[in-house]
């Protein structure tokens, strides 16, 4: 896989244009790469149809056993935010 290379100023000017082109970009600061970035891909049709089909499995699952969704994304969100202040209270 061939990677472009772009300076950390045109990688923040250009963001758009690199998202919508698709391929990964190394990001350069003084000529030493400091990062990669790699653009996910947009979901296709038969992907989308896929995850609608696997919803129309799960949601009378997450019923049966009495397993609110909504709960389920709360819980995850404080979870995060919990990790992440961890982490800055460890960080100096």
């Amino acid at each position: 896989m061939i990677t472009n290379k772009v300076g950390i100023r045109e990688f923040r000017a250009d963001l758009a244009v690199l998202i919508a082109d698709a391929q990964p970009v190394a990001v350069t600061r003084h000529g030493q790469t400091v990062a990669y970035f790699i653009p996910v891909a947009v979901p296709t049709a038969s992907q989308l149809a896929a995850l609608e089909q696997a919803s129309q499995v799960l949601d009378p699952l997450l019923k049966t056993h009495g397993v609110d969704p909504e709960a389920v994304v709360a819980e995850f969100k404080q979870a995060r935010k919990a990790d992440a202040e961890a982490a800055r209270a460890i960080t100096p």
